[in-house]
């Protein structure tokens, strides 16, 4: 009855985090007032000032994750639409989704190299920017942790969506296939879900830019491991 009454606790608290979050959000816009990074923070503060343990806590809220699957199922609609624009716009898509796959993989295994961090750990840094299930799969692959492989990817997400409008700024890129591109290949879903706020275009070529780089980074990681190490 406990388990039960702390399980349906957690969604209906997790749930009215997230319109708090949202509210904040609306209220005062900016990268580093995203709903997921503040009830990210939140939920954190209140499992740790209360000492809930996070088990408890994921009986009622780990349900939420079964709405993944059908929330990136939802993205093909805005893909639908834009189909004609992605067709014009294929070579640039694929070129920027290579370069922007490799980047990410082989920028985590050299920094990884230079900062003489321990291999198992590497391992499972090295698919940081693809989605989730993806991420763990090649992690445990190439003996890498999926469970911290899911962390940095968390970790991956909520960057590059706080920090992308100050990269897109001093880089200069300014139009929509850049920045879906770019975000689709290092934050994934969340930065997705960011810039689908900006424009259905940009989020669009988000969508198709981490629906590609899933492939690419699943075929190039062993080689640029062999490569690099």
């Amino acid at each position: 009855m406990i388990i039960w009454l702390a399980g349906i606790l957690s969604i209906i608290g997790t749930i009215l985090v997230y319109i708090l979050a949202r509210k904040i959000s609306r209220r005062y816009p900016g990268p580093f007032t995203l709903p997921v990074l503040i009830g990210t923070i939140i939920i954190i503060a209140t499992l740790f000032i209360f000492r809930i343990p996070y088990d408890l806590y994921a009986q009622g809220a780990g349900w939420i994750n079964h709405l993944l699957g059908p929330a990136v199922v939802a993205l093909a609609y805005p893909l639908y639409k834009q189909w004609g624009m992605l067709k014009e716009n294929i070579i640039p898509i694929a070129s920027g989704v290579v370069a922007g796959a490799a980047s990410g993989v082989a920028s985590g295994l050299i920094l990884a190299k230079w900062a003489h961090i321990d291999e198992q750990i590497t391992m499972s840094l090295t698919p940081k920017s693809v989605t989730t299930p993806v991420a763990m799969d090649i992690a445990n692959s190439i003996g890498g942790i999926p469970a911290l492989a899911a962390v940095f990817v968390m970790f991956a997400g909520i960057g590059g969506a706080v920090m992308s409008p100050y990269l897109f700024k001093w880089s200069r890129i300014n139009h929509f296939l850049g920045k879906g591109i770019g975000i689709g290949c290092a934050s994934h879903a969340i930065g997705i879900a960011m810039a689908m706020e900006h424009s259905e275009e940009e989020g669009a070529a988000g969508t198709v830019s981490m629906g590609l780089s899933s492939i690419v980074v699943s075929v190039i990681t062993q080689p640029l491991i062999w490569l690099i190490f």
